[in-house]
């Protein structure tokens, strides 16, 4: 019987994104390997499927499909160790789950995780079915007819042990509350007559499905903390959530996005560091936050990817941004080598893409869309404005102009071939992006622009939207003519528009190498490994961090985490 094509968002989000070698056993038509594909894409993820249509759709998507029944046939793909092994709605359909879950697991790679989705026998719709008279298999869902094995929270956990593995997490999926709530209400009396907490039946009985993770010993755990600014021209995606939940993913690492300076409590035996994002420590007010964030006994780490020295909110005496803290995150060299001045303990991380996004643009050969979206770039395109409207008075109708947030430079185009969004949120921001072929990115040669990074690069990249830029910061990361295009005057700025408006296939076959570049060496997914290394090796250091932080600031000597 071949299965809805869905995937299940909460199993997806638990496989950890340092797997190199991913076992979907019970695939269907691959839709969870496809969106996993696209989180890593250098993963193999293989895959088991008995349905002979779903095994065909799956192999399209796959790096490898085995249609196999998984009780009678050896598990296939060599000698393969995986570091995650799925089990998404599958262990309920054999008829000994407990010996197959015993007998992959021997497959499993050192460190590895298995992950399960497992339907919940106590879920209130058993109860009241029983109770009606009513019940019946069904198709699909919680009542399918092929369910051969009914599992609780706790068997399950038995299963798991019998296997040789411990649990890391569980995550509840509730999908009708209200109702469960109902019928718990209605139950209460005979409940309460039963000896049974009414409100803990509400908690075993509300989740129709729990997705497990385990491993064969519980790791380290860490817990990492972040605050966030408001979600503004994608900064706070890039660098906070996105980063957050790919770290979430791994069964380690417990994460939390919070707002304020008063972190979450720490278990004392967890390592944990607080994570400011772009904060504005000033004076006293600046020494109470930084006691708040340091008074749970976390590292902090401030989070900053400008250059300081030219921001003039953080020209005050008593800037503690990056003394006051044990330490640094930043994007790129160049700002690494200016935040040392401050705090010698700087990690670098720069700006990656999380999911390879869907390609879009190239629909219509003739006519290409230069987009422009920034925020405090004013200064950036005056310079070549004459530039842009030379082109756009040779190109015409072939030309257009898609321009966020910035009015001046939508005014000063001289053509009716354009169209301007106000400022607008991250999502609507890369979907305008991702219908367009070329991204126009200015940048002047200064200090402060040195010191930027090549996130609007990437994120054209990612969606096959060739690169018109300056040769600041982006210089180091284009090839002229290969995975971009440079531009050094306002000549060369006019001449290099017109041939890709003139000869679309030369942006596309630029756009797509510069495409696989980033699917190949900017993901997210490859930075999770580096990132939960080095929060471990600061917090091994934690006792020299602390006594260099109160040598900067006396006055934080105090306060910080237990050696």
């Amino acid at each position: 019987m071949l299965y809805p094509d869905v995937l299940n968002p909460e199993l997806i989000d638990r496989i950890p994104l340092s797997a190199r070698t991913v076992l979907d056993v019970g695939c269907g038509g691959g839709a969870l390997g496809a969106e996993y594909k696209r989180r890593n894409p250098r993963a193999r993820y293989f895959g088991i499927e008995l349905d002979p249509a779903a095994a065909q759709l799956a192999s399209a998507r796959l790096d490898a499909v085995a249609q196999v029944d998984v009780e009678t046939a050896p598990l296939p793909f060599g000698d393969t160790l995986f570091d995650c092994i799925l089990y998404g709605d599958v262990l309920e359909h054999l008829r000994d789950p407990w010996a197959v879950l015993g007998l992959h697991v021997r497959r499993l790679a050192p460190g590895g995780v298995v992950v399960i989705c497992m339907p919940n026998a106590e879920h209130w719709s058993f109860v009241e079915r029983l109770l009606r008279g009513t019940w019946n298999y069904e198709p699909l869902g919680l009542f399918d007819a092929t369910h051969l094995r009914w599992f609780t929270p706790e068997t399950t956990r038995r299963a798991l042990g019998g296997a040789g593995l411990v649990a890391c997490d569980v995550v509840a999926r509730v999908f009708d509350r209200a109702a469960a709530e109902r019928f718990a209400h209605a139950m209460s009396p005979a409940l309460r007559a039963l000896g049974i907490d009414p409100e803990a039946y509400l908690s075993r009985s509300a989740p129709l499905q729990h997705v497990w993770r385990a491993c064969r010993m519980v790791p380290e755990r860490l817990q990492v903390v972040s605050t966030m600014l408001p979600p503004v021209g994608g900064v706070s995606e890039v660098r906070v959530s996105e980063p957050m939940r790919a770290l979430g993913a791994e069964p380690a690492v417990v994460t939390a996005i919070i707002e304020g300076f008063v972190a979450p409590e720490r278990p004392s035996d967890i390592p944990g560091v607080f994570i400011l994002h772009r904060p504005r420590l000033l004076g006293e007010q600046g020494l109470a936050q930084l006691r708040q964030a340091m008074a749970g006994g976390h590292l902090v780490i401030c989070e900053f990817d400008d250059n300081p020295e030219y921001l003039a909110a953080l020209q005050h005496p008593e800037v503690l941004n990056f003394t006051g803290v044990h330490a640094v995150q930043t994007t790129t060299p160049a700002l690494a080598q200016v935040l040392r001045r401050y705090n010698p303990e700087v990690g670098i991380f720069p700006n990656a893409v999380a999911r390879a996004p869907d390609v879009v643009n190239h629909a219509n050969a003739g006519r290409q869309t230069l987009f422009f979206g920034g925020i405090n770039r004013e200064s950036e395109w005056p310079p070549y404005i004459a530039a842009l409207n030379r082109a756009a008075a040779m190109a015409g109708e072939r030309l257009h102009f898609s321009i966020v947030a910035d009015r001046g430079l939508f005014d000063a185009l001289e053509t009716p071939h354009k169209s301007f969004t106000p400022l607008c949120d991250y999502e609507t921001y890369r979907e305008l992006l991702s219908r367009s072929e070329i991204c126009f990115m200015p940048l002047s040669d200064t200090p402060f622009n040195r010191c930027k990074s090549d996130l609007k690069f990437i994120e054209a990249a990612a969606l096959r939207v060739t690169a018109l830029a300056s040769p600041t910061v982006y210089a180091d990361s284009i090839v002229d003519g290969e995975n971009g295009v440079l531009f050094r005057s306002q000549d060369e700025l006019t001449q290099r528009l017109l041939r890709l408006v003139a000869n679309p296939e030369i942006g596309r076959a630029i756009g797509t190498t510069a495409r696989e570049q980033v699917l190949r060496e900017r993901m997210l997914a490859d930075q999770v490994a580096a990132r939960i290394s080095w929060y471990r090796s600061l917090w091994a250091r934690r006792a020299e961090l602390q006594a260099a932080l109160a040598a900067r600031v006396p006055s934080l000597a105090s306060i910080g985490p237990a050696a």
